[in-house]
């Protein structure tokens, strides 16, 4: 007998350790019947699952500290009551441009398109053009949503770039559209993708929690696994049709590296945490001073399925 787990997550090359957890009947063996679904957007996304539609959460580490300081996109009735329960990947942003566009001056006078304007990956753009010796009033940002929105935006002409992840970027680079600049150069350390959940519904679902976390490791080291790389790429370019035969190794390279990808056994990064918190002391909210990044987190769901 199985009970329903419902997962909200961005879409992106980063799911494949849950698509090969579902394939290969990782979360079944847990007693976890998975409900996936992909958010237009975090305002959704956060929305949704602080008002108990959804479950779980595999969204930014800056949403889940937006929210929590009150620094959301939209504001939220009481306490979110959401924390950090596990890593994801460290995720390389590329900032991807219309072929028109050579260099970060070319952008002056242009629109950027974002998720949100003031959370997730907002603030590594900020910093992106801060070096180039842009500021916010050069440009102007746009709210679009998710990044296939956003890709679609910018392919189609309406905004000038945008931060994009896997596959998007290697889809904007095979279609002749410039990156102007990665995250691994602005950025030592960036804690990108991570699962959150609400701690009133952890506390009541604990053996649930770590079934999900033990069955996502599952999958994850199986898609690590080099015998695996045939039959993993086979499973995320049949979830994500869109990614090409001829990107899919890219991608996968991509995916796979601890640096630009997923985190092995989904850990978490504290100099990466660090970065996120210090973005957002620069560019959030007046008076923002961030230090302690353990007030967001919870690993003891984690590590007891670990031990499992």
């Amino acid at each position: 007998m199985t009970e329903t787990v419902r997962l909200i997550a961005f879409p992106g090359a980063p799911n494949l350790p849950i698509f090969a957890a579902r394939e290969n009947g990782f979360f079944e063996d847990r007693g976890i019947d998975l409900e996936l679904t992909t958010t237009p957007n975090s305002v959704y996304q956060i929305e949704k699952l602080a008002a108990g539609d959804f479950d779980l959460a595999a969204t930014a580490f800056d949403n889940i500290v937006a929210y929590q300081e009150g620094q959301g996109a939209v504001s939220l009735e009481g306490d979110p009551d959401l924390f950090v329960f596990m890593g994801a990947t460290q995720i390389e942003l590329s900032l991807v441009v219309t072929p028109d566009i050579a260099s970060f001056d070319g952008l002056k006078g242009r629109s950027l398109a974002l998720d949100a304007l003031a959370t997730g990956f907002a603030f590594v753009l900020y910093r992106m053009l801060e070096n180039a010796g842009l500021t916010l009033d050069d440009v102007t940002m746009i709210p679009v949503g998710a990044t296939p929105d956003r890709w679609k935006s910018v392919e189609d002409g309406s905004h000038a770039g945008t931060l994009t992840i896997e596959p998007f970027t290697a889809m904007a680079r095979g279609k002749g559209f410039g990156v102007l600049e990665s995250s691994l150069e602005t950025v030592d350390h960036y804690q990108g993708g991570i699962f959150a959940a609400k701690r009133g519904w952890a506390g009541e679902n604990a053996d649930l929690l770590k079934g999900f976390i033990a069955a996502y490791l599952d999958g994850l080291a199986w898609v690590l696994d080099p015998a695996n790389l045939d039959p993993a790429t086979e499973i995320l370019t049949r979830n994500m049709p869109a990614i090409k035969p001829a990107a899919a190794s890219k991608v996968m390279a991509k995916v796979l590296s601890p640096e630009t990808g997923l985190t092995p056994l989904a850990a978490i990064n504290p100099d990466g945490m660090a970065t996120v918190l210090e973005l957002r002391s620069a560019y959030g909210p007046a008076g923002t001073d961030l230090h302690d990044a353990d007030k967001y987190l919870d690993l003891s769901f984690y590590r007891d399925a670990l031990r499992t």
